[in-house]
């Protein structure tokens, strides 16, 4: 958002209006003047915004429909202090039908229990709401056991997903892990992939076409 390596664009807005979507945007609220701490050393390919710099990052949705309840969810963080975490909720009208989507951004510095424990504070919003529910987003599942350990809790709160475990959306150029899902509750996903033609990022595009009752 406005960042000096985002050449002070407001990505959300611009490609929003690029494409004519609606969009919401929470920042993360980075801390001015904190100097990041040393990463694992297959994440400090990680370009760090400023210390001063007067942009920040988030999470944004958009969205060819309107965006409503539009909900911020910060997620308890400890293993960077420098990286706040957090998901984004919103409710978009598919006619007479309303659906509620996440979306997620998670920790990949934090153990598996720090991770479960930011699934815990989105999994408080999901269940609060009886809409058909779909939970995405970079989840930085990039271990086995994280993906394991993800896909449970969610299956354990009445999700699925198409994606098999240790589909590769993530990649370094020696690395190629599983760190983006999608997850639906109250929905039916009948298609799906993974948009590997695409190297806008070092993650590769998900989709999924969903279809509601």
């Amino acid at each position: 958002m406005r960042t000096k390596r985002t050449g002070g664009h407001h990505v959300a807005e611009d490609l929003a209006a690029e494409l004519g979507m609606h969009w919401a945007h929470e920042a993360a609220g980075i801390p001015r003047g904190v100097k990041p701490v040393k990463r694992q050393w297959w994440l400090d390919f990680e370009e760090p915004i400023g210390l001063h710099d007067s942009g920040d990052t988030g999470v944004a949705l958009l969205s060819r429909l309107p965006l409503t309840d539009v909900t911020r969810i910060d997620l308890p963080w400890q293993e960077c202090q420098w990286r706040p975490r957090l998901a984004i909720a919103a409710t978009i009208s598919i006619g007479p039908q309303q659906v509620r989507i996440f979306n997620a951004h998670v920790d990949p510095h934090a153990t598996v229990d720090g991770q479960l424990a930011q699934l815990e504070a989105i999994a408080t919003q999901t269940e609060a709401t009886t809409l058909p529910t779909i939970v995405l987003g970079d989840f930085n599942t990039l271990s086995n056991q994280k993906c394991v350990e993800t896909r449970q809790f969610f299956e354990a709160h009445g999700y699925t997903t198409p994606f098999p475990t240790g589909t590769a959306t993530w990649r370094t150029t020696v690395l190629k892990m599983h760190a983006d899902w999608i997850f639906v509750r109250g929905v039916k996903i009948e298609r799906w992939g993974v948009a590997k033609p695409l190297n806008v990022s070092d993650h590769w595009p998900i989709w999924a076409e969903v279809a509601v009752e």
